[in-house]
């Protein structure tokens, strides 16, 4: 570490001379995020980067190109290692053994893994069952992420959703059978003619699972889906209010603390690789679509990737000498960045933060924050920004500020 620390604050006396504008004093946390594009049928709601499954694919090839990409990425995080992992979709849990386990073994001789990494694969109930959860396991996914989104049959069908009630009840058993102890579950409020009631036995019905953690957030209208082309009839904004209010006070009477806008978990289970886009930290972005964030610390600079987003032009750019395009964030996007994913954090967050992972300078935050507390939005308590009650009403109004 001694070594380490020397290394880096050599690098930075260098980026002096090299014109960095941002000043960083250490290195940053840094995750993975690993995308898989395809699912059996795609949701009406899902603004989502995924493709239906219309002919065989060859997951064998796609999982090369992501090894590439990864080989092509390690100079640029070199020496960092790995907090947490995240598969996301499209399907994830249509990985087959094969294809999770070259990626996994492949990944673990490239990178270093932190001690105790999270890694992450999200579920659809309807393409799971215990051998499936078993392998996955055994592969090194040590937490899940199960689009549950209700257990009403007719809602489900009004989703799109591929599963039932009963085969999502299954699925999360199967889990917890093969030894998952650290999992989420993903709820949906506000769905077509939902009524309160109904919102609420949701809810219920996830905690009789007991689950580690609890993903609670309302059906949106997302535009270029089909929900947005044809909205269903949704419940009225206070309505939705409402629901959101009253879930709140059952998944609080369970035991839940409320982090982040619309996450829950026990104690000691708020997911760590969240918590790194939410605090803003670095994650390389692997996979049709995906965006990374990497910060060049001893040269001053962040960078912004982004891969083609369709699964075949993708998989061609990744034969290329220099796939993929990448961008220099600009100091206006790292304010307005920074605030839009720490002001998520119900908790509030140490203004040292700031400077950390953006590299700016407190001062340029100083203003905002005058504003904020001006208008009863926040508040600031041992060097630590918090919203107030009224600030997490009007979210919107006050990540608007930094645009």
């Amino acid at each position: 570490m001694v070594e380490d620390a020397f290394e880096f604050r050599t690098h930075c006396r260098l980026a002096e001379f090299l014109g960095g504008n941002l000043n960083f004093t250490q290195p940053l946390p840094l995750s993975l995020y690993v995308h898989y594009p395809w699912c059996i049928e795609k949701c009406p709601y899902c603004d989502f980067n995924s493709h239906t499954l219309k002919q065989e694919i060859d997951e064998a090839q796609y999982v090369q190109s992501l090894l590439r990409q990864l080989e092509q990425t390690l100079p640029m995080i070199w020496g960092r290692p790995i907090r947490s992992i995240f598969f996301g979709g499209g399907t994830p849990s249509l990985f087959s053994e094969a294809g999770i386990n070259e990626f996994m073994s492949q990944a673990r001789a490239l990178l270093g893994f932190s001690p105790q990494i999270e890694i992450t694969l999200e579920a659809n109930p309807g393409t799971v069952d215990y051998r499936k959860f078993a392998m996955f396991r055994q592969a090194g996914i040590n937490r899940l992420s199960m689009g549950i989104q209700s257990f009403a049959d007719d809602k489900l069908k009004a989703l799109g959703r591929i599963h039932s009630s009963q085969e999502a009840k299954k699925a999360i058993q199967a889990a917890k059978d093969a030894g998952f102890d650290n999992f989420n579950l993903d709820l949906m409020f506000a769905l077509p003619q939902q009524s309160l009631q109904q919102a609420i036995e949701d809810v219920r019905q996830a905690l009789d699972f007991e689950p580690p953690h609890l993903s609670h957030y309302q059906l949106t209208l997302e535009p270029n889906t089909p929900f947005y082309k044809q909205p269903p009839p949704l419940p009225d904004d206070d309505l939705a209010w409402e629901m959101q209010q009253a879930c709140q006070e059952v998944i609080a009477e369970a035991g839940y603390q409320h982090y982040e806008v619309s996450a829950y978990a026990k104690p000691g289970h708020q997911c760590q690789h969240n918590l790194n886009y939410w605090r803003f930290g670095d994650y390389i972005g692997l996979g049709a679509g995906a965006h990374g964030k990497i910060t060049m610390a001893p040269e001053g600079r962040v960078l912004r990737t982004q891969m083609p987003a369709s699964p075949g032009g993708y998989v061609e750019t990744m034969k290329q000498p220099n796939p993929g395009r990448t961008t220099e964030v600009d100091e206006g996007e790292l304010l307005f960045e920074f605030m839009l994913n720490a002001l998520r954090l119900q908790e509030g967050f140490d203004l040292s933060l700031f400077s950390q992972h953006t590299g700016l300078e407190l001062s340029v935050l100083q203003p905002h924050l005058q504003t904020m507390q001006q208008h009863d939005w926040a508040q600031i308590q041992d060097n630590k920004l918090i919203l107030t009650k009224s600030g997490k009403t009007y979210l919107n109004n006050v990540v608007s500020l930094f645009l």
